[in-house]
């Protein structure tokens, strides 16, 4: 059912049991001790961004890395779906899961081949490390084989510490970027239908009496898509109840 496992497993067979003879019920086999010390198995993924960058440097190494089965795309960046990458993950799991003692590993040619920052990175660690799915690095200042079970495990924790540092900085520059703002007055939001200057003049006609339709002809909208036309007297009424500032 496993293509990967087919080719990577070796089952024992008794040597008087072959094709076109009858079974027949031989001695007991005594268990033994499950032997996770064979040759792993890799997964390759390789991807670049765009169509003037080339695969071959990535696909040459999975293959001197003797990677059972490579994925490869060229998608952009900016691409939140890699469809390439969810398949190679898919016999990842299967193996895994058919053959829990039988070391997988994820092969990519750098880290950068994998995310687009550090969120995205931890979200693929944990999906690796619930799948005890190992992480083999080819190149880059991160060089090795990161075992999800055993001290590979601290990769994965300094990827989740990563991503929240990645979060916690957005957060703090867009809060930094939104004060900012404020204090020179741009509350953010889309530009106003009536602004302060017509708003002045509108609660100064409304004082003196004047009716809010006729007041509505006399404004005439500066900016957006509906600029040189007169507001509506439903945002007119808006304005109005808002109080001054």
């Amino acid at each position: 059912m496993v293509p990967a496992l087919r080719e990577e497993l070796a089952v024992p067979v008794p040597a008087g049991r072959r094709p076109g003879t009858p079974w027949r019920q031989g001695p007991a086999v005594v268990s033994a001790a499950p032997d996770s010390t064979g040759v792993p198995i890799r997964i390759g993924y390789a991807r670049c961004s765009t169509a003037q960058q080339e695969l071959q440097t990535q696909l040459d190494a999975l293959e001197r890395a003797h990677c059972t089965r490579v994925f490869s795309e060229k998608i952009s960046t900016r691409v939140k779906i890699r469809p390439e990458l969810e398949k190679a993950l898919v016999p990842a799991h299967d193996i895994e899961q058919a053959a829990p003692d039988q070391s997988v590993f994820v092969t990519v040619h750098e880290m950068e081949r994998l995310a687009r920052n550090a969120a995205e990175l931890m979200v693929l660690s944990a999906q690796l490390q619930a799948g005890g799915i190992g992480l083999e690095l080819l190149t880059g200042p991160l060089t090795g084989v990161y075992d999800p079970n055993g001290m590979g495990a601290m990769l994965f924790a300094v990827c989740a510490v990563a991503a929240q540092l990645d979060r916690n900085y957005i957060r703090e520059k867009t809060l930094e970027g939104q004060q900012l703002a404020a204090s020179q007055g741009n509350h953010g939001g889309r530009p106003k239908v009536i602004d302060d200057d017509m708003l002045v003049f509108a609660r100064a006609l409304r004082d003196r009496g004047t009716p809010i339709g006729d007041i509505a002809q006399k404004l005439t909208i500066a900016a957006r898509k509906n600029a040189g036309q007169h507001p509506s007297v439903a945002s007119l009424y808006r304005a109005l109840a808002e109080p001054p500032r």
